[in-house]
Parts: C-alpha cells; structure tokens; sequence
C-alpha cells in the first residue's frame, strides 16, 4: 500500500506534536538523537522500535554508539513523509519514554 506524501503545512502540525524531532532542509525526513543511560537501555530502545517498526512495516534508519541512538525517518516509496514517519516516531518516544533519565 503506497502512502501519500505529506504537504509540509501537516508535516509542520504533526512535528509540533513530537519532542525534539528535526525536519530536513527539504522537508522530505524527520530526524532525532536519543541518549539513554547505558548501552543495556539504548538497545532495549531499539530492540522495543523494531518491533514497532515490523508492526507498522515501515522501518527506520538508525545508528547505535553505545548509549547514543541517532534516528532519521522517511517514506522512501513516497519520496518524503507520510503518516507512517510520525506513527514510528510517536512509537519511538513511547519506547523511549522509560529509559531516559
């Protein structure tokens, strides 16, 4: 199922709702670092987002140091964001909710 590709007056309503998440110069993806406690807490992080992920059948681009999780999101198929970005996104802070300090 294709998504249809966000106008960036929704994209703008939707980011509001999100704590911390950027919008790229083009407005095509939304991006965030997440910083936990440990290493134990930031992948416990990812292993809860993917699965989020595998639900919504729509999955990240992420890179993991050590505590540090850098996310970026977009629906590539779409050519930009749709509502997929800011569902994975919300799941994303629900994720991250109880691990940081």
């Amino acid at each position: 199922m294709k998504r249809e590709k966000l106008e960036r007056t929704a994209i703008q309503q939707e980011l509001a709702k999100l704590e911390g998440w950027s919008l790229d110069e083009g407005a095509a993806s939304i991006s965030k670092s997440f910083k936990f406690g440990s290493f134990v807490q930031a992948f416990g992080f990812m292993t809860e987002a993917a699965l989020a992920a595998e639900k919504l059948n729509h999955h990240p681009e992420w890179f993991n140091v050590y505590s540090r999780v850098d996310v970026k999101l977009n629906t590539h198929d779409a050519g930009g964001l749709t509502e997929l970005d800011f569902k994975l996104a919300a799941a994303m802070e629900k994720a991250a909710a109880g691990r940081i300090d």
